[in-house]
Parts: structure tokens; sequence; C-alpha cells
């Protein structure tokens, strides 16, 4: 009446060596699936923002982390930035505010001056007939062109 079914199981062996491999198969795919799809890929976007804010100079135009399109005016110590956001309005802010650069400037040449920006393209007659944003554009590589990340 009080005989508990416990008793009734088997005393049961140890569980050997490939039968614990086999229960924790699953986690380690699940572990690795989710280092090479959602770790690794946000790793590398990590670095290539660290060398983005690095590379910020005078006459970039960027985008703070709010949404303001502006100009850098001044690379200050302490990682302080001074970003001209309207025509004689300036605002300081933390290099690690900004989210993205949309235009570089070209670094100067000998005693030539630092560009805005823009590309210049002349015709055969030597005038300055269109002008095109010097704006880089990367393409994605790997599985993230399939993705369509960059």
């Amino acid at each position: 009446m009080f005989v508990s079914t416990a008793f009734a199981q088997t005393a049961g062996a140890p569980a050997s060596g490939g039968d614990m491999l086999v229960q924790f198969a699953p986690l380690i795919l699940i572990f690795i699936v989710f280092y090479f799809l959602l770790i690794r890929p946000q790793q590398r976007k990590m670095k290539e923002h660290k060398t983005m804010l690095e590379a910020i100079r005078r006459g970039d135009r960027v985008i703070t982390g709010g949404g303001i399109i502006g100009t850098v005016t001044k690379v200050g110590p302490d990682d302080e930035l001074q970003v001209e956001i309207a025509e004689g309005i300036k605002v300081r802010c933390m290099r690690g505010t900004i989210n993205m650069v949309l235009a570089k400037t070209e670094p100067a040449k000998g005693t030539a001056t630092a560009t805005t920006g823009t590309a210049t393209a002349t015709s055969e007659e030597g005038d300055a007939s269109a002008a095109a944003p010097a704006v880089k554009t990367e393409e994605p590589k790997g599985l993230g062109k399939m993705f369509g990340r960059k």
C-alpha cells in the first residue's frame, strides 16, 4: 500500500559519455548557430563603427544619434566634436553619439586645401559642368549581401 514506484525501477547504470553527448548535441548546435548568425556579425559591426568614429575629421557630414545632420567643424580632445547643424549654429557632441558618416572629405594633398565633400567633373572644354558627391559605397560581402546587410 505504501510502496513507492521508485523501488520498481532498476538501479540503473551510470550515463555513458556517448549518451551524454547526444543529450547536449542540440544545445551545442544552437549555440554554434547563434554565434555565426548573431554574435559574430554584431562584433564585426561594432568594430566597423569604432573605426568609423576614429576616422572622423573636420569637414565630414555626419548624422548624430538624435538624427541631426551636420558638418564637423572641430575635432577636440576627449572624444568631443563640434558639429555645425545650420549656418552659424554649432553644437558640441561626443564622438560616440555619431551614428553615420554621410560624406567624408579627402585629406589635403601637399599645399592644396581640403575639399568640401564634392568632386567636380570637368568636360573636355575644361568647365565644371556637373558635380557629384564623393561618397564611398562599399558592397556587402558574403552572406550579408544575400540578406541585404552592410
